[in-house]
């Protein structure tokens, strides 16, 4: 599987967070249909079938991207002294 780009896991997971709160408070056909294109926007992204395997998939990504980032930094810092 091919990783996300951080930039767009963090945007569509934002996105699914706006929606899921419009939803939540006014809900209509349009913030249903929003939560749906969004929610299926999230699975793609992960390469999972459900919300919650979703969200704990995007979860684990930022992790694994933090890490690399955090690793490149170290890397950097021994390079540079």
């Amino acid at each position: 599987m091919l990783l996300p780009a951080e930039k767009d896991l963090r945007a569509t997971l934002a996105r699914f967070a706006q929606v899921r709160i419009e939803h939540d408070v006014r809900p209509t056909g349009t913030t249903s249909l929003a939560l749906e294109d969004v929610t299926r926007a999230l699975c793609a992204l992960t390469g999972t079938t459900t919300v919650e395997d979703a969200l704990r998939e995007a979860d684990a990504l930022l992790d694994r991207c933090r890490t690399e980032r955090l690793g490149a930094a170290k890397g950097t810092a021994t390079l540079a002294a």
